[in-house]
């Protein structure tokens, strides 16, 4: 699987569960549990290097936010809120990249 094909097939995933979460729909758990499983899965296809799309920073960037901050702070920040719906909105339906996004591959 290429990086793009592994990308194209989980932001989608991660949109919806970011805005599941966003809307109190879904447990903060299962976010991280989505994110272990996509980097499990990642790391069997051991791409190295740069990431190479916009879609890819963006997503890579929102998965690091889902680990690196707590629930209550994603929740209670609204400039986290803010930056994790905008980048759920780029992953489903694309438009103008959110601003600061510098999402690195693992």
């Amino acid at each position: 699987m290429t990086p793009n094909q592994f990308i194209d097939d989980k932001a989608p995933q991660l949109a919806f569960y970011g805005k599941a979460f966003l809307s109190d729909q879904l447990e903060f758990n299962e976010i991280q549990l989505y994110l272990w499983d996509t980097l499990e899965e990642w790391q069997m296809y051991n791409h190295q290097g740069d990431a190479q799309t916009d879609m890819e920073r963006v997503f890579w960037h929102l998965l690091h936010a889902f680990d690196r901050w707590p629930c209550w702070a994603i929740r209670g920040n609204q400039f986290l809120r803010k930056q994790v719906d905008d980048c759920c909105d780029y992953l489903s339906i694309g438009g103008q990249i959110p601003q600061g996004c510098i999402g690195i591959r693992p």
